[in-house]
């Protein structure tokens, strides 16, 4: 017998506790000894399984020590129980962003920056205070900014390791990189797998209202907290089925679409007139940069560009009475998708102002010049969602409180908010190569915003109206932060790597002709070296192939069509499921009903049945009562021959 099924078994004995705990321990020594015997036949087993078990018990620790160092867990749960997950999705992006920027910023940290103190020069420039905003000054001469890199190979000694800066440069950038794209692959799987391919998401949480309590849970806090929690998410649940139930007239929906239409319209001439005037500002800011020596002039490009930034959204969001989506995710969807169309249009035009006007303008080093403009931008973004945040949201609360109380209070922006995220992130990857500090940066804004927004989000707002589930919003972030985010990072450092001549007098890659060819330069030096020929094959058909990288790209092509296919197939067998449940309760209703009538009929024919019936009922109720007292005396007599003093 299997462990349970020996259990159930000596449970269902006839004898007292004691006679079943010496059966259970005489099982339990024979059940062990033919273990051991089986075991001492095969070493390899046992060897397997001590292995499995070590892994288990290892990941099991492993992963309560994550969570239990985990930020902010308490505070996700308080959001989470009184705005619902849609709001909690927010905050949980933002949390997964910030654990992004520490992995950047140590990596950057110790292959570049550390080697770049032991060799550096002091800074002879004085601090005046005013770098913090523009950028510029005594930060230009410090490990913030590309240019203050060494181009040679730094040794310390005559017989110490020579550590080569150009390569250290390019592969430290190349593999965060390549980090950041496989992990957020790797997301993009895992929110995918949970939140559309496996079946539990298809079951309307149903099962939330039988077996969702955790009885481990006594703190009265922490009961009132996860009561909070579940009475929110079976009102989501409740709320999508309501919704997607909801049926509209062909007028409705025709005005509807109208709606829509006009709003498309709108939004998209208003994306394309800021994307204009941030070209011609643009075209036209290193002449007026030429023209102005006031030091203020440089914060003029990131404070209109910020500015929009900071504007349009809510004109965007104020769509929503027009358009009024009977599903408040596809409301969120549409303002994400115009958001993002908005934003990295922005981020594109600037691309080419930094790769064609700043880069060919003969300037010293233009790649300090890019990595400053970078650091302004996301500085001022970061000053402009603090503002927001404690003086915009806060008058707009007081107006719907106080002026004008059929406002009432504001609904949190989850498109606009997430968007500053995604915008700020792309930044980063855009400067990491021009400003190596710029993940420490984002580390900070990102802490201060966590809390910044959380202090507002409990002031200034009230739950969503329309409560629904953000379970898959996760998924949908972490896609626009894929593509079009880091594909259009990857693409603009491709250009730069490849593509533009490096500086001559500053940075790690000064006298080459292109970025890339400090891997060339390496390449040539280890094929005469038979020891790292491997290196170079490696080099020649797999990174520097055109076709690997096209069979890769076919292979995670597949991978993805096959995944559509199985979520595909577990809604249909999920809804044929459902079908056969709701038929067979209907095919037991039916035969209850036939049952029932053939009863009456009977009782109608044979009234003098119903007498007798109800005779031998009684009769068996005596009987069964007299089973019970003879089972208690046997009981007392037995217990009383054990000798048990109770009795």
């Amino acid at each position: 017998m299997t462990s349970r099924d020996r259990i159930k078994a000596i449970r269902n004995q006839p004898r007292t506790m004691e006679e079943k705990r010496k059966l259970r321990k005489i099982v339990d020594k024979e059940k062990s000894k033919q273990t051991h015997r089986i075991l001492q036949l095969n070493c390899c087993v046992q060897c397997l399984n001590s292995i499995s078990r070590a892994y288990r018990r290892s990941k099991n620790s492993l992963s309560e020590i994550l969570n239990s160092i985990s930020l902010w867990q308490k505070t996700l749960k308080i959001i989470g129980g009184k705005f619902g997950t849609s709001v909690l999705s927010y905050f949980n992006f933002l949390r997964w962003l910030l654990k992004f920027n520490i992995f950047l910023f140590i990596v950057n940290f110790s292959f570049i920056i550390i080697p770049q103190f032991t060799v550096a020069e002091k800074n002879t420039l004085q601090f005046t205070g005013l770098e913090l905003f523009t950028g510029v000054g005594y930060f230009r001469d410090t490990v913030m900014y590309y240019g203050f890199y060494t181009n040679s190979t730094i040794q310390h000694g005559n017989s110490g390791a020579s550590y080569n800066m150009q390569l250290a440069y390019i592969f430290t950038i190349g593999a965060c990189l390549t980090t950041c794209f496989f992990s957020l692959l790797f997301s993009m799987a895992k929110y995918f797998r949970d939140n559309f391919i496996n079946p539990h998401i298809y079951s309307g949480g149903i099962t939330k209202l039988i077996f969702c309590w955790d009885f481990t849970v006594t703190h009265e806090k922490a009961v009132k907290l996860k009561q909070k929690n579940l009475s929110t998410e079976i009102r989501e649940n409740l709320s999508e089925l309501r919704q997607e139930n909801a049926k509209l007239t062909f007028n409705q929906q025709l005005t509807r679409f109208s709606a829509y239409v006009m709003a498309w319209v709108v939004s998209t001439g208003v994306a394309i007139a800021c994307c204009v005037a941030v070209y011609y500002l643009a075209e036209y800011n290193l002449e007026f940069l030429r023209t102005h020596s006031n030091p203020g002039a440089v914060l003029l490009l990131p404070f209109v560009v910020s500015c929009i930034n900071l504007a349009v959204p809510c004109i965007y969001s104020m769509f929503r009475l027009v358009e009024r989506y009977e599903m408040p995710r596809h409301e969120v969807y549409i303002l994400l998708i115009r958001n993002i169309f908005l934003k990295i249009s922005i981020i594109g035009i600037l691309c080419h102002y930094w790769l064609n006007n700043v880069a060919l303008s003969g300037e010293e080093c233009w790649e300090t010049l890019i990595g400053q403009d970078i650091y302004r931008l996301l500085l001022m973004d970061f000053v402009f969602s603090l503002a927001n945040s404690f003086l915009g949201e806060f008058l707009r609360r007081i107006i719907g409180m106080q002026l004008i109380t059929s406002l009432g209070l504001p609904e949190f922006d989850i498109a606009r908010n997430v968007l500053e995220l995604i915008y700020a992130q792309t930044l980063v990857w855009i400067g990491i190569f021009f400003c190596p500090l710029l993940p420490l940066i984002q580390m900070i804004t990102l802490f201060i915003m966590f809390y910044a927004k959380n202090i507002s989000l409990m002031m200034n707002f009230q739950p969503p109206s329309k409560a629904w589930r953000a379970s898959q919003m996760m998924t949908f972030f972490i896609l626009l932060l894929f593509f079009p985010s880091f594909t259009g990072v990857l693409c603009t450092l491709a250009i730069t790597i490849w593509r533009l001549k490096p500086s001559a007098d500053c940075g790690p890659f000064r006298g080459l002709p292109f970025f890339i060819h400090s891997i060339y330069s390496w390449i040539d030096t280890l094929s005469t070296r038979p020891g790292y020929l491997w290196v170079v094959w490696i080099y020649r058909n797999l990174i520097g192939s055109v076709h690997f990288f096209f069979i890769l790209t076919l292979i995670v092509l597949i991978i993805t069509y096959l995944y559509w296919q199985i979520t595909e197939g577990r809604k249909i067998m999920i809804r044929l499921l459902h079908e056969q449940i709701i038929n067979e309760g209907k095919d037991k209703m039916f035969l209850i009903e036939k049952l029932i009538k053939l009863q009456d009929m009977e009782k109608k024919a044979n009234p003098s049945s119903l007498v007798l019936e109800r005779r031998e009922v009684e009769q068996q109720d005596a009987l069964h009562l007299g089973e019970c007292d003879g089972s208690l005396d046997l009981r007392f007599r037995r217990s009383v021959q054990e000798g048990n003093p109770r009795a």
